[in-house]
């Protein structure tokens, strides 16, 4: 039996975590976070890291020579190529990441938390796609409310991914946040019952 890997996106601030979160305490699922595959990948000393500190120099780095999250978020959020181009240097690393950890994995079941599923092109690493939708006000909200951010910065933020109306259109699975934890877990839990697609 092939396993049943699930792909969970939405925009950003749209609830990802608090599905996740459900699924591993609740049904004990494996789950394989893209944000943190791209931690690793420009954790201290690595290439990817190394390339990005010589395209903006030495200010995108920490006193302790670490990334300048903050700093580099500045710049791709308010520049499409400068992002463009620092995605293209870690995507295929998060994706050799995603292939190992799926070839080692016993789990019948894998959920791959993935926000840029979709930009990325990592679609064909799953087998069903949740996507995690609110509306766009409540998405700003809770993004300003959780980055202490102001609305042009969550809005930037926002607009750097495909647009959530779009991601639903290509969704096996949409997941509605817009109302309370209760009625969004519920959803959880028929979505998982539901058998995988063959």
């Amino acid at each position: 039996m092939s396993k049943r890997i699930i792909g969970l996106t939405g925009g950003i601030a749209t609830g990802k975590t608090t599905v996740t979160n459900y699924l591993a305490s609740a049904y004990n699922l494996p789950i394989l976070d893209a944000d943190i595959y791209a931690k690793e990948a420009v954790s201290l000393g690595s290439s990817i890291l190394g390339a990005i500190a010589q395209r903006y120099g030495e200010q995108i780095l920490l006193a302790d020579g670490s990334l300048n999250r903050q700093k580099l978020g500045e710049i791709i959020f308010n520049r499409q190529d400068e992002r463009n181009w620092v995605e293209n240097l870690i995507h295929p690393d998060v994706r050799d990441r995603f292939l190992k950890a799926i070839a080692q994995s016993s789990s019948q079941i894998l959920v791959l938390v993935v926000p840029l599923l979709f930009e990325a092109g990592m679609t064909d690493l799953v087998r069903e796609i949740w996507v995690v939708h609110c509306s766009q006000e409540q998405q700003l909200q809770r993004l300003i409310q959780r980055n202490h951010l102001n609305r042009e910065q969550a809005r930037a933020r926002i607009n750097s991914q495909l647009s959530i109306e779009e991601k639903v259109t290509h969704a096996d699975v949409v997941l509605d946040n817009s109302s309370t934890l209760e009625v969004l877990l519920e959803q959880v839990d028929v979505a998982l019952k539901i058998t995988s697609k063959d």
